[in-house]
């Protein structure tokens, strides 16, 4: 089913202060054209500098999930960019007029009611979903934390945590659907470990939290002196303990809300991705840097794929087997490229059709046909051989030879029936005839095969 994308009906803002650096702040989100994605602009800063919400742009996750672009930055953008999430926003404009997102109650209900209330509206352009396609993993062995991205069809999460608190132990949260985040995760608040507290308002953070935006854990026993030092320091007349553990009375809106507020933080980290994702997620332990860490593979992944060009068997290539041998010299059983079909200065596009007839299969496995990995090679050096001959006007009077195979890897096995798609990408402008280049192989937009390939560029003996 085609969907399409959305953006507001209408602009809306939201005031409040800032959990870290407790500036009072407004922030109106605006509608935004289709493929414009999630972006902030700092309307206090002279230019109004804009702050695409990406990964490649993070610069802390210390205690929230920080980025900075243009020399401008935004502090604790997970609440806000899980809330857009939530109701399947594509495309916002953020401004602020500050550098923090107000707290709000500690969770992303409040931002969801506002943008409710601006209305969401279909654009004519379809949604730019990236599929996970194999399993994308981050791991911290010191931390015990562990995330995974796992290929689904669709979008579901899984979170637990252990603090090995006797108030908080283990916790899980789950979402089956992005459709059900509103009611199940969206009014989850941010949480904190009392003994955590004066070292925060040392550092200078959380300046703008309260018990009012957060949940305070109290996990040892506090004496009134204690208690007394902290009401100071959060400008309170008084604070008291709860027998379960929570600070001043606050109740908890779900038995798990410390883990649903993590698989939160996890949907607004995500974000960061730059696409909705079809992904199913599943985090041990997770925090902001795993998070942002996660994100950022899942965005090489999609960067990946996408700069390799769609081949459309409808279109006629560039060149076919005859252009082809008019400027590669090999001849069957070594003419293992069918089609060119893109060539441009920098990189080289093209299609292997793998049969049972290929000559190889004879005496490789016989019985279990597996394409010889050296062949996928020579395949991928013959497809830069055309970018590296290229280069040249007069390229049938040049030899390319291959200089050497780096950083070679097979990821999956070729077999009879299946399309290879080959891209090669000069890493380096041509220089005295010498190229180097990353060869990718795919099947079925599924990574094969790689490695970085130089070559020599020799004229031919007149």
């Amino acid at each position: 089913m085609n969907i399409k994308q959305q953006t507001l009906r209408e602009a809306v803002e939201v005031s409040g202060v800032g959990l870290h650096t407790g500036v009072k702040v407004t922030m109106r989100f605006l509608p935004a054209p289709p493929n414009h994605g999630y972006k902030f602009q700092r309307i206090d800063l002279p230019e109004k500098p804009i702050i695409e919400a990406l990964a490649d742009y993070v610069v802390d996750t210390s205690r929230g999930t920080t980025i900075e672009q243009n020399g401008a930055r935004v502090h604790t953008v997970e609440h806000t960019l899980a809330a857009l999430v939530g109701l399947q926003l594509d495309n916002v404009l953020i401004q602020i007029d500050g550098p923090e997102p107000p707290i709000m109650d500690g969770s992303s209900i409040q931002f969801i009611e506002a943008l409710e209330e601006a209305g969401l509206e279909e654009q004519d352009a379809l949604r730019q979903y990236y599929e996970v396609k194999e399993n994308i993993i981050y791991r911290d062995n010191a931390r015990e934390v562990e995330l995974s991205a796992l290929p689904l069809n669709d979008y579901r999460l899984a979170v637990m945590v252990d603090y090995n608190s006797p108030v908080l132990n283990s916790q899980h949260a789950s979402l089956a659907n992005i459709t059900d985040f509103r009611n199940e995760i969206a009014d989850c608040r941010t949480f904190v470990f009392l003994h955590e507290l004066e070292a925060l308002f040392k550092a200078n953070l959380i300046k703008g939290g309260d018990v009012d935006n957060a949940i305070v854990i109290v996990d040892k026993i506090v004496s009134q002196e204690e208690l007394d030092k902290l009401a100071t320091l959060m400008g309170r007349k008084a604070v008291e303990v709860k027998k379960e553990g929570i600070l001043n009375n606050v109740e908890l809106r779900h038995k798990n809300e410390p883990a649903r507020h993590k698989l939160l933080d996890v949907v607004g980290d995500l974000a960061l991705v730059g696409r909705p994702l079809k992904a199913q997620i599943i985090a041990a332990r997770p925090g902001h840097a795993a998070n942002v860490a996660l994100a950022k593979r899942i965005r090489q992944a999609m960067l990946a794929d996408n700069k390799v060009p769609v081949y459309n068997p409808k279109v006629q290539p560039l060149m076919d087997i005859k252009h082809i041998a008019n400027i590669l010299p090999h001849r069957y059983p070594f003419a293992l490229i069918d089609k060119i079909y893109h060539l441009d200065e920098k990189s080289v596009a093209g299609i292997k059709n793998v049969t049972m007839n290929e000559p190889f299969f004879m005496g490789h496995f016989p019985g279990n046909p597996v394409m010889p990995g050296v062949l996928q090679i020579e395949a991928m050096a013959q497809t830069g051989g055309i970018l590296v001959l290229s280069s040249v006007p007069d390229p049938e009077n040049y030899w390319a030879y291959l200089l050497s195979i780096d950083e070679c890897r097979f990821k999956k096995m070729v077999l009879p029936g299946d399309m290879l798609t080959f891209y090669c990408e000069l890493l380096y402008p041509i220089r005295r005839g010498i190229a180097k280049m990353k060869g990718e192989a795919y099947v079925a937009g599924t990574l094969v095969c790689e490695a970085v390939l130089s070559a020599s560029l020799v004229r031919k003996s007149l």
